[in-house]
């Protein structure tokens, strides 16, 4: 990170950093985002601990309010609030008659609920969703996916990961994306 950019770390990337913005609106500053691997357990009550890294990015952004929600109901993704309400922005100028919007709105709402951040880092994840994704009272994989944070049943997780490993293929189409950086 440059010194030009160094005032701008409390601002997750989720959260615009006022001091970084070009005229039209696109942010030039650095991009904090939720990264990596911290293991987890969701306790008895439902609640999630935020891992430390994670919690210190909210902390410094002053969120407090999360949306957690799913896609399936296969996993949970936490969604700062301002994330979720730019997502929610960004989904608003598409076509109501798009199919896939409504499932996703649809599945998103099923499973979501806006939530509040405890005195102790803690998150309660919605009832339903714990259930159908089975974090009751689970040991969690808890991944940083840049604007928000994915959680996942570790048993579930591991068996998915193992096989739907990363092929040859997906690499070369991943270099294709990134513009042949991999």
């Amino acid at each position: 990170m440059s010194d030009s950019t160094a005032h701008c770390l409390p601002f997750p990337r989720f959260l615009v950093c006022p001091q970084c913005l070009e005229a039209d609106g696109r942010q030039t500053g650095a991009a904090n985002v939720f990264r990596g691997n911290h293991p987890a357990k969701v306790d008895e009550k439902g609640r999630l601990k935020l891992p430390a890294g994670f919690k210190s990015l909210v902390d410094a952004a002053s969120v407090t309010q999360f949306y957690v929600t799913s896609a399936d109901g296969e996993s949970a993704q936490v969604w700062p609030l301002p994330a979720w309400e730019k997502r929610e922005a960004a989904l608003s100028t598409l076509s109501a008659l798009e199919p896939v919007l409504e499932k996703y709105l649809s599945a998103t709402s099923y499973f979501g609920q806006q939530v509040e951040m405890d005195a102790q880092g803690r998150i309660l994840l919605p009832q339903i969703l714990r259930a159908k994704a089975g974090l009751d009272d689970e040991e969690a994989v808890v991944l940083g996916m840049g604007e928000y944070v994915a959680l996942h049943n570790r048993k579930r997780y591991e068996a998915k990961a193992e096989a739907n490993k990363l092929t040859e293929e997906d690499r070369r189409r991943l270099a294709q994306l990134l513009g042949g950086k991999v």
